[in-house]
């Protein structure tokens, strides 16, 4: 599995089913890259924000949990930095 050059940011979302709330193909498909494809970088002070490469194109990807008010901090999202910005935001 990997991210075609074309990608520039994957938004997951939870869905309700039957009353169960379950991760949609995108935030699975984000669980699947940050586990088994992309190589971790870095995370922020936080704890929150989390920087990968891709061992593919070298391109970094930032993983955040943008809906900061929903327990756990929401589904996720991955989203390309470009290396100027990564190198200033996660100090490298």
């Amino acid at each position: 599995m990997q991210i075609s050059p074309q990608e520039t940011k994957l938004v997951g979302r939870w869905e309700n089913i039957g009353g169960m709330i379950r991760a949609d193909v995108a935030a699975a498909r984000i669980e699947k890259l940050t586990n088994t494809y992309l190589t971790k970088v870095a995370v922020a002070e936080s704890g929150w924000e989390t920087l990968y490469r891709d061992p593919t194109d070298l391109r970094f990807w930032e993983l955040t949990y943008p809906q900061s008010e929903v327990h756990g901090g929401g589904p996720p999202m991955l989203r390309y930095l470009p290396t100027v910005e990564a190198r200033a935001k996660y100090k490298f």
